[in-house]
């Protein structure tokens, strides 16, 4: 073989292995030119969506190039959405349906988000987070897991995957060894999770074996550093962990994709390339690569890391052809998964139903429910992190003002009431005189500033109505509180159902 023939295989199969983004709501020349060239897969994000008509159009045109390229989407159908950014996701999430406690429920969902996603051309779901959120504190999990509890988390992960794969979709266990226990986030620096093997036998891998039993064929790597499996290097770039823990121990034989491999998590570590290579001589099938990185430019680069480092010795070829190996063999099984399955776009009420039996009640409710006058509504907004569109919609004003015409509402941000000691006063108090005043929160337990804010307008109105969208914490003393379990659109009509007498 001549070695400019072994050359352009070596950059097809280093293409092969990556899954990047790319922006624009058609494809972009770059990348229809890099299906044939030997890219086998794409992740589709916010941007690339306007429609479910646009997306089918999308990913017609992509495999047009490729009839059996991965078209991935990191769709969680919780508050991490990328179908329905624009409006907020019609179906609750995992937290609140791990607080259900259904696998019917959860599997149905799953199944529903299934035919939706089946419908617009994708072929893998990068979901679900199986993690267990034992950490309070954490700052990149908290809804997306199912719960807190190993045992709920696993009987919803083995549900949700059975669900998602009988709609003719792929799904992506992530993020392996487990995230849920740690106390910085990923996209921008390196968590550590501090448990000894017992302790994560016990906590984090049920859920991950559960995924397996239920037949999942993907799963994901957590950029977090795990000491008692290897002190020196993340989940992602450790032989030890995909391939002595996953691979051996777990005996799991499927595609092995990356987190996104630009988070700063590795990026700060070893750049983008390095982590890349990396990864792939760890034991990675498949680099995640385009949420925040989606030039042509980006793509080029890692390919040439990798080419380059097979040239230099650095990664065996063999281990590049063994991972293209896996991507391809991923890439047929997802065709028959999906052509076993017909297309039906059709979308039920299950969202809301789900988003209805999570809301949990705690305090007077009889004495105050139904509202019977327009309430002002004070909507207390953390920063989310990256995971989560900043566009994404969320709350319980909007959906109680349909229902209860006359409520008004305000949004504060942390930066506000820093500015501005009266603000509360001004913009809360004041405009809820003589009305009812809910307050809602967001992981009010994890913001110490949300914390103060509520306490100060709990105790001027003890006869608020607090709503927490995200994790439950302690109730303030008397207060009426309302737990949604998950800040999605179909959470917050759910709330506003309940507030309005209109369930």
């Amino acid at each position: 073989m001549s070695s400019s023939k072994h050359n352009q295989d070596v950059r097809a199969l280093a293409l092969s292995v990556l899954q990047p983004g790319f922006a624009g709501t058609e494809a972009p020349d770059w990348i229809l030119r890099a299906i044939g060239a030997g890219l086998s897969s794409v992740v589709l994000f916010t941007r690339n969506i306007a429609s479910p008509q646009q997306v089918a159009r999308l990913t017609a045109q992509l495999r047009a190039e490729n009839p059996s390229l991965i078209i991935a989407i990191d769709e969680e159908a919780g508050d991490v959405t990328r179908l329905e950014s624009a409006t907020g996701s019609t179906r609750p999430g995992n937290f609140a349906l791990g607080a259900v406690d259904d696998v019917e429920l959860t599997e149905c969902v799953a199944r529903d988000l299934g035919r939706q996603l089946h419908a617009a051309g994708v072929s893998l779901d990068y979901a679900p987070s199986v993690d267990v959120n034992s950490n309070p504190d954490n700052p990149v999990i908290g809804v997306r897991s199912f719960g807190i509890e190993t045992a709920v988390v696993s009987r919803h992960a083995g549900a949700w995957v059975r669900g998602l794969q009988s709609a003719g979709v792929a799904a992506c266990a992530k993020h392996f060894p487990g995230h849920g226990d740690v106390a910085v986030d990923s996209h921008h620096g390196l968590p550590s999770y501090e448990a000894d093997l017992d302790r994560i036998a016990e906590q984090a891998l049920p859920p991950f074996r559960a995924a397996l039993d239920a037949g999942v064929r993907a799963v994901m790597s957590g950029h977090l550093l795990v000491p008692a499996y290897d002190p020196d290097l993340p989940a992602t770039l450790s032989r030890r962990i995909l391939v002595e823990l996953l691979r051996k121990e777990l005996g799991f034989d499927g595609l092995i994709v990356t987190d996104a491999i630009e988070m700063g998590a590795v990026t700060n570590l070893y750049g983008i390339g390095g982590a890349t290579v990396k990864a792939v001589l760890a034991g990675a099938d498949a680099v995640c690569v385009g949420g925040e990185s989606a030039e042509e430019s980006t793509t080029r680069l890692l390919a040439d890391a990798l080419v380059d480092a097979v040239r230099s010795g650095e990664l065996p070829e063999e281990r590049l052809v063994e991972a293209a190996e896996r991507v391809r063999e991923f890439a047929d099984w997802s065709v028959r998964l999906g052509s076993a399955v017909p297309v039906d776009p059709v979308s039920g009420d299950i969202g809301y139903v789900a988003a209805r039996r999570a809301i949990r009640l705690s305090g007077p409710a009889d004495d105050v429910l139904p509202l019977t006058a327009a309430p002002h509504v004070v909507e207390l907004v953390p920063s989310t992190n990256l995971a989560i569109a900043k566009e994404t919609p969320w709350g319980v004003a909007v959906p109680l003002r349909e229902r209860l015409p006359g409520t008004t509402f305000v949004r504060v941000h942390p930066q506000e009431l820093a500015e501005r000691a009266a603000l509360l006063q001004e913009y809360a108090l004041a405009p809820a005189a003589g009305r009812p005043i809910v307050v809602v929160v967001r992981d009010a337990a994890r913001h110490a500033w949300m914390g103060r804010a509520l306490a100060d307008l709990t105790v001027a109105r003890p006869d608020a109505i607090v709503v927490e969208m995200g994790l439950p914490g302690a109730c303030a003393p008397g207060a009426l509180h309302i737990f949604t379990h998950g800040a999605t659109a179909a959470s917050g009509v759910a709330a506003a159902e309940v507030l309005a007498g209109a369930r």
